[in-house]
């Protein structure tokens, strides 16, 4: 055992560190719902509520920043914890660019691709966010079948984005302005749930690392 795992071991948990990346966990989840009301509400109201969570996720990376420079001894490596606060930030600050995208280039409802990978990010999240509490319980093989879902999930999504931008190019006279307004926001979307596989591979290297 490594000496900053046996002062973890001998010295009490500071468990909080858990609470910010669950909540971050959480606001990802929140931002991906609101994302994909986008029809049913205008661009300019997902964007507001979208981008008021991104400021609640930042509040929570900034309280995880100070919190690991106070406290020497954390219930999992101080690099682990900022990588995954980091990460899952990330896909919250994508969708508040998804969500810009829509109000910046004036669309006035989703195509169905951009619905379909909508709904992918919210499964990716809604994993993320009953997946990431099990580090606290040391649920490792749950936590690695979940990882497993949302590379499931990821590739479906990728799917159904090459789809939607060989079907954007395959017209032959092509409204530029259209196709332009199209592909950012669907980049946007694929993004988003892309950082979400990123933060199912690092949960499942901290399941092989624990368990």
């Amino acid at each position: 055992m490594s000496l900053q795992g046996m002062i973890r071991w001998l010295v009490p948990k500071e468990d909080h560190f858990y609470d910010y990346v669950e909540k971050i966990a959480v606001l990802g989840h929140s931002a991906a719902v609101e994302l994909n009301k986008f029809g049913s509400v205008t661009g300019p109201e997902v964007q507001k509520t979208v981008q008021e969570i991104e400021h609640q996720a930042d509040d929570m990376v900034r309280q995880m920043e100070d919190a690991l420079a106070r406290t020497f001894v954390t219930p999992i490596d101080r690099e682990d914890l900022h990588r995954l606060t980091s990460q899952l930030d990330d896909v919250v600050d994508v969708a508040n660019l998804t969500a810009r995208a829509y109000s910046l280039y004036h669309i006035d409802k989703p195509s169905k691709s951009m619905q379909e990978i909508a709904a992918k990010l919210v499964e990716c999240t809604v994993v993320l966010k009953d997946a990431v509490p099990k580090l606290r319980k040391h649920e490792y093989a749950s936590l690695i079948e979940d990882c497993r879902k949302v590379r499931g999930i990821e590739k479906e999504a990728d799917s159904i984005y090459r789809a939607a931008i060989s079907q954007l190019f395959s017209d032959s006279h092509p409204d530029f302005r259209e196709m332009l307004r199209q592909k950012e926001a669907l980049d946007d979307l694929e993004n988003a749930v892309d950082l979400c596989d990123d933060v199912a591979g690092l949960l499942s290297n901290l399941a092989v690392k624990h368990g």
